[in-house]
């Protein structure tokens, strides 16, 4: 109800301006000021004081009389506090969010009919997925989350490189090296085997006599210009160690969970020759130019003074080229391109985005979403020295602390449910690996953050397992209340929700659907976390001074027990949006 209310607002404030003979570009809309208990206020008073040639507070009184209550949806009232016009909504915006709360989909905006695809983790298929490039799968799925929300058509995608130096790297090395030369894995997958071959190849490279690096270079070189010619034999010798390690990597993104619709393979454009086609016309610009035997393109207009490389001397392309032509092909496919990527790829984000401008495509398409890596107290990581913590770890830890900490709280359960050992096993997953989640989304992304357990997994504080344990507490009164609660299809009179904490947490509730939209629009999922630390305590507060089961009458029971319903839905439902699960019982 939120977005509708703030749409007639912005509707009648416009009216009310123009009526006025004032501008309507800019209306102010916000957050009231503090002690306000308004639902919205327009500080436009501000900015039209020096026009009007009045002070604010009397532009304020003036706007505030000129706006059509009667005639404005859910609007019960408009006045003014100082510079400020506030907007007051009435009973039937109260009425109509728990209405539409009390649907299990509340929060899903309708279909818009565009079609988004959003490019995350893409990680080199070098070996395990490693906790410094974590925020990539978690951020990447819970954006993909809040659009697929927001009523787009979304596609997941990894695009998978396996055209480049590493894999020529790896695919030598797995060939080169006897398995009974290498220390055990250390996880039986696919991933974990393998990636003793890419560190004993590199090792080799780094460390090797003068003939036998040369030997392997010689090595090395083929692949890429096998892979480049689109030779069948090569290309399958690589994608025997690129599927292979992709598999497990997929296994372990699977357990945050990070699925995906496509897997898009970067010598796919070199196969079907658009990224010849992009290279010819490159080629053809006037940016372009052949120096030292290698084809650049002058981007000095967009401001990178650098020249970006797109065919080397041999007449090979590059990772850049092949993903120009990737990009035109998510332009041919989809309304809009998202991509995450990690702060360490911003120059190589504005050229690419620069190069497709320049080849005639629309980069008002194209949006790049960038992210700071994640630390352990321990220090920085490395897949390629072997010296990475990885993800598996990270979850397997996870897991195991927050058993404890369920464990720990099993006699002091208020719901009187039996839980099995499988149903402790469960409730662990969903708050061990919803803690991590949680924590990593819930920031940020620009700024780096160091991961730290007694926070992620403090159930007293501002953490997943404080917002799960919500909507656990809803489920249990919902259980308890049983067939005695109203039918589905009975009205309640929401009027019996009439206490300051009732009105609040059904404020918090009509705002869902806004915070979603916001969160798709800009690219900011940890916009849903913030929302959900705040209904969380909105709820409590609510709990502590309502009872559901034990009211004075039963209107207010029913009415209660529908705010609990809404209240659950809405609960699950962001988390959802973040990726972490809802239990229904801790």
């Amino acid at each position: 109800m939120f977005r509708q209310f703030r749409s007639a607002v912005a509707a009648a404030l416009t009216d009310a301006l123009a009526d006025l003979g004032y501008p309507t570009d800019d209306l102010g809309i916000e957050d009231p000021p503090d002690g306000v208990d308004a639902t919205l206020a327009s500080s436009v008073a501000f900015r039209l004081a020096g026009e009007a040639g009045a002070p604010p507070p009397q532009v304020a009184a003036e706007v505030a009389e000129a706006v059509d209550s009667a005639g404005t949806e859910y609007l019960a009232r408009v006045d003014t506090s100082g510079p400020y016009v506030n907007f007051f909504v009435d009973d039937a915006y109260y009425a109509d969010t728990l209405a539409a709360a009390g649907d299990d989909e509340f929060g899903r905006l309708p279909p818009n009919g565009e079609s988004v695809v959003v490019e995350h983790t893409s990680a080199n298929p070098t070996g395990p997925v490693h906790v410094g490039r974590a925020r990539n799968p978690i951020i990447g799925d819970a954006v993909a989350n809040a659009i697929d929300y927001a009523g787009y058509d979304v596609d997941r995608h990894y695009y998978v490189n396996d055209a480049g130096r590493q894999m020529a790297i790896f695919t030598w090395a797995y060939e080169t090296f006897d398995e009974a030369d290498l220390p055990e894995p250390a996880r039986d997958k696919s991933d974990y085997d393998l990636v003793r071959y890419y560190r004993k190849g590199n090792e080799v490279l780094e460390e090797g006599d003068e003939e036998t690096v040369e030997a392997a270079e010689a090595e090395i070189s083929s692949i890429l210009q096998g892979l480049e010619s689109g030779d069948a034999e090569t290309y399958e010798r690589v994608s025997a160690v690129v599927d292979a390690v992709l598999s497990g990597m997929e296994a372990s993104l699977a357990r945050l969970p990070a699925a995906f619709d496509e897997f898009v393979k970067e010598t796919r454009f070199i196969s079907d020759g658009s990224s010849d086609e992009v290279a010819e016309r490159l080629k053809a610009l006037d940016e372009s130019v052949l120096e030292e035997g290698a084809w650049q393109v002058d981007l000095s207009e967009y401001g990178y003074e650098k020249k970006l490389v797109f065919l080397r001397s041999d007449g090979t392309s590059l990772y850049t080229t092949r993903d120009l032509a990737h990009h035109e092909w998510k332009f041919d496919n989809y309304d809009r391109a998202v991509t995450v990527l990690g702060e360490d790829h911003k120059l190589q984000a504005g050229q690419l985005q620069a190069a497709l401008d320049l080849l005639g495509n629309d980069t008002e398409r194209l949006q790049s979403m960038f992210y700071s890596y994640v630390n352990l107290p321990e220090g920085k990581m490395s897949t390629r020295a072997g010296t990475a913590v990885d993800l598996d770890d990270l979850l397997d830890e996870a897991i195991d602390r927050a058993r404890e900490e369920v464990e720990s709280r099993l006699d002091d359960r208020i719901r009187d449910d039996d839980l099995a050992g499988e149903d402790v096993e469960r409730i662990a997953r969903q708050v061990g690996v919803g803690a991590v989640r949680y924590d990593i989304v819930s920031k940020q992304p620009t700024k780096s953050i160091t991961f730290e357990w007694d926070r992620a997994l403090d159930f007293e504080a501002q953490s997943a397992p404080y917002v799960q344990y919500v909507h656990a507490r809803c489920c249990g009164i919902v259980d308890e209340a049983g067939d005695e609660g109203p039918a589905p299809e009975a009205t309640v009179d929401q009027s019996a929700l009439s206490t300051p904490e009732e009105r609040d947490l059904l404020a918090v509730i009509a705002q869902f659907p806004a915070v979603v939209e916001e969160a798709a629009e800009d690219l900011e999922p940890h916009r849903v976390a913030t929302y959900t630390r705040e209904f969380a305590e909105t709820f409590n507060a609510f709990y502590r001074e309502c009872p559901v089961l034990t009211a004075d009458d039963e209107a207010t029971r029913d009415a209660r027990l529908a705010l609990v319903i809404a209240a659950r839905n809405t609960v699950a439902n962001a988390l959802d949006v973040l990726g972490v699960e809802a239990p229904e019982s801790m």
